[in-house]
């Protein structure tokens, strides 16, 4: 059972959706964490983020400002820490499109340093992010979240005589997330017009709580080098229109650059080493520091068949508008009414 009472945790990206929502989680589960070090480079979300957790309430919480860029600070902010949940990330697909070595610097260069400065200090368990573009990748943002998947993997193999266990947590759109499509409807519906680039895409769906669980369990469980990947519901664009927007005119303007139809994290490729967890599919490494007979032994942990995809489109669990209605009033708006 994970146990986070006396222990020092840092969130990169601490000030976005899930770094809040994993900061909420915390500090109320265990009330005697030693502290939570909120790494971000956005001073005004910090000062925001301050006045929900304010540090004279919570004495464990820190705000440390910082870039995963900045190899030095974060070695600074890594003295004392034992976990690290790594958030941080540009990703905007059209903006990495457009900058491309900015996302770069951040999401490959920014994976690197937080694993050089996790093996220079005393981490003992790094979780990290990943997304269901990094699967099968056709825009940049998703190719260098890919990279940040091969670098964490990989650097459980240099860990030496540490103790240290990197892992990688990978899936689809959290509802209610900034800058995803769910809060985009809730502010467009107002004009009577929802955009939507493709009547047949599909999207994975996971709620913030959902995610948040995700990456506890990737705490408490990993081996090192797992991409852990949710069994989680699909839906179609139209019904999330549908569900905000019943009375709205719809109108189809394209698909924007490095974007999908349907969305996938696990492909074919990967079914040769993907193991069915129950709750969860994991992709092992394909050298693997751990004996991998012990692992299915440990966790009853099923192959896939081999050639098993996991794409949006072709999900057997989907959510439609009316669960889409309720999850929304849930989630992300208790005043909701369509």
């Amino acid at each position: 059972m994970l146990d986070l009472n006396n222990k020092s945790i840092l969130i990169t990206g601490g000030t976005g959706s899930l770094g809040k929502q994993l900061t909420k989680t915390i500090l109320e589960r265990w009330p005697k964490v030693k502290r939570l070090v909120i790494f971000s480079r956005d001073e005004q979300k910090q000062f925001q983020m301050n006045q929900e957790f304010p540090e004279h309430k919570y004495e464990a919480i820190r705000y440390f400002i910082g870039d995963v860029r900045d190899y030095d600070r974060l070695l600074r902010a890594f003295e004392g820490i034992q976990y690290i949940i790594h958030t941080a990330a540009m990703k905007h697909v059209p903006i990495a499109e457009y900058n491309p070595m900015e996302c770069v610097k951040t999401n490959v260069l920014g994976a690197e340093n937080i694993i050089n400065a996790a093996l220079a200090t005393n981490i003992e368990n790094v979780v990290a992010l990943s997304t269901d573009k990094a699967a099968a990748p056709i825009n940049l943002y998703g190719a260098t979240k890919l990279c940040s998947d091969k670098l964490f993997v990989a650097a459980n193999n240099i860990r030496g005589a540490r103790k240290i266990k990197f892992s990688v947590v990978r899936y689809g759109n959290v509802m209610g997330s900034n800058g995803s499509v769910i809060p985009f409807f809730l502010k467009k519906r107002k004009e009577g017009v929802l955009p939507i680039t493709d009547i047949t895409m599909t999207r994975f769906n996971i709620s913030l709580n959902e995610g948040v669980e995700m990456v506890l369990h990737a705490l408490e469980t990993a081996w090192g080098g797992e991409i852990f990947v949710p069994k989680i519901p699909s839906y179609k664009i139209t019904e999330v229109a549908k569900a905000i927007g019943p009375n709205c005119k719809i109108e189809v303007v394209g698909i924007r650059p490095g974007e999908k139809i349907h969305e996938e994290m696990i492909t074919s490729s990967d079914s040769f080493s993907t193991y069915d967890l129950g709750k969860y599919y994991a992709i092992l490494p394909q050298v693997p520091n751990f004996n991998v007979n012990e692992y299915i032994k440990h966790f009853k942990a099923q192959p896939v068949k081999k050639g098993f995809e996991y794409n949006s489109g072709e999900n057997s669990d989907w959510v439609d508008a009316i669960e889409l209605r309720k999850l929304i009033k849930e989630h992300i708006d208790p005043e909701f009414v369509n």
